[in-house]
Formats: structure tokens, sequence, C-alpha cells
């Protein structure tokens, strides 16, 4: 289970440091690809499959379906670490999660999410703000 928030900033040729912590569970080769709310989604390729299987069920003929698969399967990469721990982030992934320096890297369960750090910090800030209010509206969700 990927958990915890850390600060860690792109190097000139835009290669992140995964946190030690994550490495492991990730394994030797993971997608990256665009998430919502502006950030990066990374999935394990076990992760990666399960979603996949759930993507090909979703109905073509809606339009909304088409659009969110194309946008997740159209930006995904399939990457691998470095022996020092570091995986290149493409610029087209850095434009849409708007990261320039610095990020944040969040574990949210069965994936990893990549913030640019301005961003991380307004949305954090807002959910945190109303935490209870959506802890309140997703009671009914089992949780």
């Amino acid at each position: 289970m990927f958990m915890g928030e850390y600060l860690h900033a792109l190097d000139a040729k835009g290669r992140l440091i995964m946190p030690a912590r994550f490495r492991e569970e990730l394994g030797e080769k993971f997608i990256i690809t665009r998430g919502l709310d502006h950030c990066l989604f990374v999935y394990p390729l076990g992760e990666w499959r399960v979603l996949e299987e759930k993507v090909k069920a979703l109905p073509t003929a809606k339009a909304d379906a088409r659009a969110f698969v194309r946008m997740l399967f159209s930006g995904a990469v399939e990457a691998e670490l470095d022996s020092q721990g570091r995986v290149l982030v493409p610029q087209n992934l850095r434009d849409h999660a708007a990261i320039e320096k610095e990020l944040f890297v969040i574990g949210v369960s069965t994936r990893i999410e990549i913030w640019g750090k301005e961003r991380w910090e307004n949305y954090a800030a807002e959910a945190e703000e109303s935490y209870e209010e959506i802890a309140e509206s997703i009671v009914s969700l089992g949780i």
C-alpha cells in the first residue's frame, strides 16, 4: 500500500527520485499517466492491469467513456527506475501536472500521485478545510 507525502524536486533532465518507501512495491516497471485534478497517476503493472480490465468494460458508445479512455491511455508511458531510484517524467506529463521543479509525491493506496508543488498545496488546503464535510458525504459509500 502506498501512503505518505514527500516533497521532491526534478533534476535538470526531468528525473524524479522516487521515495525509497515506494520503490519495492512499485516494481521494476510501472505506468505513469495523466491523472485527475491535474496530477499524474503512477501504477504498478498489476494495478494498471486491474484498471485496464475495468476500463475495457466501459461502453464505447458513450462519448465521456471514450474521452476518459483516450486521455488515460494516450498519456500513459511505461517507466522504470534507474540504479539511483530515479524515473524520467516526460515533458507532456510534466505540463499536464504543472510540474516545473518542486513537486509532491503522495501515496494513495494502490497508486502514487505526482503533483506540482503549488497545485498540491492549494488542493490540500482546500480539501483540509472541508475534510469533515467530505467524510460525512461519503459515509453512504460504506467508509
